[in-house]
């Protein structure tokens, strides 16, 4: 199935990959759904497409036939493999970091289910305006307590205290069964939309920066909506690529995406995911936060393996951003939908700066529909969508043992903006990637049921790692997947907020 999955990945994002060897099985977690095939399909997807990245370009500037780079189709198809309980593992990263031994309490003191007259609310109240939004939606007074919050919820129903929190800048989300879900306007929105969508931008001729695993431009015939490109059929085919619009291999550049650059414009949990994911196999990440904004401090560090940072304050540095935009390959962006456009960054913006640029977007609930603009995270859009009633009994929420949706939406963005690559490398021009929790949710929802409520913790010991670092002895799960028997992996360990200049690193 999970071979399965990843073919219709790469058949929607237009791209044709190596097959991967799986290892392994469900049930890994304990679930009545699928989390091992889901985390091995989108880990899978995502070794796959870097290796194809990888063919197109060539390994240590050998030539090939030809004259031209020699790749992995000159030498046989690449070996890709994912190992199912190592990407379930991979899923749960936060759970097993530590720092000298100690875990992170990722949860406020207000976060949380709360019984409603009428079912279950779910409060996110990591953000301090959050947790304010949601105390004033339930008329207290600033500094209630839980039980407060509870005597608050308990005479409301669910949907009436949802609203009043979104109305006030808050999150939160009824528990919903599936079938409510399902006629919910927004699961209509969301409804036929491939998991990872990949759209050519108009304009932008996709001339590169001079970054990335680029080489001679090839002819742009069409976009993702024509079905047109240098195949002929829709696909760009790993390792008989025309190349693309930017310079050649830069010297040095070993790692599959030697290279490549690009800027991290997340937080919580996705987004950051992402980016990490394409860090471990040598894209150079520069994530860009600021001062001003709020971070939970324990994941900012975990989901920072492999990245460099810097501080930009968008109110009076934004032509600082754009000129990282302007020699970067890939904006990943997880924002709400139209918050960056409005201050002059959204994908079209991104692609007159810079021809050939990837904009890669992560929402909750999708760029279309009524909640198209709502605030969410993955425990929230559980509850909407009708998993964590269906995860337990129904009577009280049961979220995954996993943030499974913001790991499996990270993963499944870092194979939309390689696939971008590939479909730049083939076609020329700029590309926008569009991922969302809740289109992740509903594909997880597709996959079907297994019989895993009562399945053990799968061990770990196996697939941890320690890293020195300036929050101390840091131990990690580390990346999944391997491409000819290498497997992906950070060479730095997570940087100090804003330790880093607003630039990029030169290329060595």
């Amino acid at each position: 199935m999970t071979v399965k999955l990843i073919r219709q990945l790469s058949a929607g994002a237009g791209v044709t990959l190596p097959e991967v060897r799986v290892i392994g099985e469900d049930p890994v977690l304990p679930s009545v759904f699928p989390l091992g095939t889901m985390a091995a399909a989108s880990a899978g997807a995502l070794a796959a497409a870097v290796a194809a990245y990888a063919a197109r370009a060539g390994q240590g500037g050998e030539e090939g036939p030809g004259g031209g780079p020699r790749t992995h189709g000159d030498l046989g198809a690449p070996d890709v493999t994912i190992d199912v309980r190592h990407a379930a593992v991979a899923f749960q990263s936060e759970r097993h970091f530590r720092a000298d031994g100690k875990a992170m309490d990722v949860w406020a003191a207000l976060s949380g289910d709360y019984r409603a007259s009428d079912g279950w609310i779910r409060l996110h109240c990591n953000f301090d305006h959050h947790r304010d939004a949601a105390v004033r939606a339930l008329g207290l007074p600033p500094g209630s307590g839980r039980q407060d919050v509870g005597r608050a919820c308990a005479g409301r129903r669910a949907v009436e205290i949802e609203e009043a929190v979104i109305r006030e800048g808050g999150c939160a989300a009824a528990m919903r069964s599936r079938a409510e879900w399902l006629a919910h306007p927004q699961a209509r929105a969301l409804a036929g939309l491939p998991p990872v969508g990949v759209f050519r931008l108009s304009g932008g001729d996709g001339r590169a920066s001079g970054t990335g695993r680029s080489g001679t431009r090839g002819e742009t015939r069409g976009g993702a909506d024509s079905g047109e490109n240098c195949r002929g059929d829709g696909h760009a085919r790993a390792g008989q690529m025309l190349g693309g619009p930017g310079g050649g291999l830069p010297a040095g550049a070993e790692r599959p995406l030697g290279g490549v650059r690009v800027l991290d414009l997340t937080r919580v949990i996705a987004g950051p995911v992402a980016a990490r994911a394409l860090a471990a196999y040598g894209a150079d990440v520069l994530r860009v936060g600021a001062a001003h904004l709020p971070e939970v401090p324990g994941l900012v560090v975990e989901t920072a393996f492999g990245k460099r940072s810097c501080h930009i304050d968008l109110r009076s540095e934004a032509d600082k951003l754009r000129e990282l935009v302007r020699q970067a390959d890939v904006v990943i962006q997880a924002y709400r939908p139209g918050a960056l456009r409005a201050r002059g960054f959204g994908p079209d913006d991104l692609s007159v700066l810079r021809p050939g640029i990837v904009c890669v977007d992560i929402s909750a609930y999708g760029t279309s529909g009524p909640w198209a603009s709502r605030r969410g995270f993955d425990s929230l859009v559980q509850m909407a969508c009708g998993i964590a009633h269906e995860n337990g009994d129904g009577l009280r929420p049961s979220p995954l043992p996993a943030q499974a949706l913001d790991h499996g939406t990270g993963y499944l963005a870092a194979f939309g903006a390689v696939a971008a690559l590939l479909r730049r490398a083939a076609e020329g021009g700029s590309w926008r990637v569009e991922v969302s929790l809740a289109r992740t949710a509903a594909w997880l929802d597709d996959l079907g049921r297994i019989d895993g409520a009562g399945v053990r913790q799968p061990r770990v010991e196996d697939l941890l790692a320690t890293m020195d670092s300036p929050f101390g002895t840091l131990t990690y799960v580390t990346p999944p997947g391997a491409i000819d028997g290498r497997r992906p992996h950070w060479t730095s360990p997570p940087p100090r907020q804003g330790e880093h200049p607003a630039a990029w690193a030169p290329h060595s």
